[in-house]
């Protein structure tokens, strides 16, 4: 581990890998760094195509890191975890991606992470993406996540993309029985010609089902974003999706909501708002002294928070 491993690592995570009760650091597409403890085993997978990660039944507040650096130009890295989480477990996963690409070739990475949450098990999520690097080679990122949960079980995911990354493609896929509860929070900053496409699946199987999906993002210069969102209410259940977007400069953004209820007890909701940043808002942070920079990058800053 050299400073810029160091570095990318802090980036992700925010916090010390190594503090976790359970973690795994994987680097150009070998795992170079692994702990578990007796309630968390992570094991990998024998056809080496990434891991499974185990967390015991009733394990309580355990804490589970799984970042993945990059730093070679031209490496694809292409991994699949599973998070296996037992009945009444209450654990924070953190996981993510920093590429720091420094040459003329694409660094890409795609990250598949499957979670199976038994019944009444609770897990809070957090994925952050990050590039770095002034070489030519693009920093690109295609995360899927795939969420299988039990009746009663709880899952938060909360993902961040705020720097460096030229595309990206996230894909999610949500399976939720009676009385599960899925919560989304995603935050997207993108600049330049960078391009972020989201696509939410959520089908909604067991009655008391719920899901609140928020997307926050900002689009600057010429970068473009998608977001879609298809929710299906198979059950009496319940949904909110939102999704709020800034755009400046010739920056772009496209929403495409969609919700299907199959039940007559279905409640689905959707909202989009998409506009530029507004003028009394800029005003009010210049009259306290502000630039009109300054200004924009404090009420994104707020958005984005």
């Amino acid at each position: 581990m050299n400073k810029v491993d160091e570095s990318l690592l802090h980036e992700v995570l925010d916090q010390d890998v190594r503090k976790a009760d359970a973690y795994n650091i994987r680097k150009n597409g070998k795992g170079i760094e692994r702990k578990s403890n007796p309630n968390i085993d992570i094991v990998p997978k024998e056809d080496g195509t990434g891991l499974d990660i185990y967390v015991k039944e009733n394990t309580l507040f355990g804490i589970v890191h799984i970042p993945v650096i990059i730093t070679e130009s031209g490496l694809t890295d292409i991994v699949y975890n599973d998070f296996h989480v037992g009945k009444n477990a209450n654990v924070i996963i953190v996981a993510g991606c920093g590429i720091h690409n420094g040459k003329h070739k694409d660094s890409r990475h795609d990250g598949i992470h499957r979670f199976y949450l038994e019944e009444k098990a609770k897990v809070n999520y957090v994925e952050k993406h990050y590039g770095e690097g002034e070489g030519a080679g693009k920093k690109v990122l295609n995360p899927v996540t795939e969420i299988t949960l039990e009746k009663d079980a709880y899952l938060s995911m909360s993902t961040t993309q705020i720097k460096g990354v030229d595309a990206t493609l996230r894909v999610t896929k949500d399976k939720l029985k009676e009385g599960s509860t899925l919560v989304i929070n995603e935050k997207i900053l993108t600049s330049g010609t960078q391009q972020a496409k989201t696509d939410f699946i959520v089908s909604l199987d067991g009655e008391g089902a719920s899901t609140h999906v928020t997307s926050r993002s900002v689009a600057e210069e010429s970068s473009y974003q998608e977001f879609t969102s298809n929710v299906i209410g198979n059950k009496k259940c319940y949904a909110h999706v939102e999704c709020d977007a800034i755009i400046k400069d010739h920056g772009s953004v496209k929403a495409i909501p969609e919700i299907y209820a199959k039940d007559v007890e279905a409640k689905l909701i959707h909202e989009a708002a998409i506009g530029k940043i507004a003028g009394q808002q800029l005003m009010k942070l210049m009259s306290l002294g502000l630039s009109e920079k300054e200004a924009e990058e404090t009420i994104i800053k707020g958005f984005l928070k």
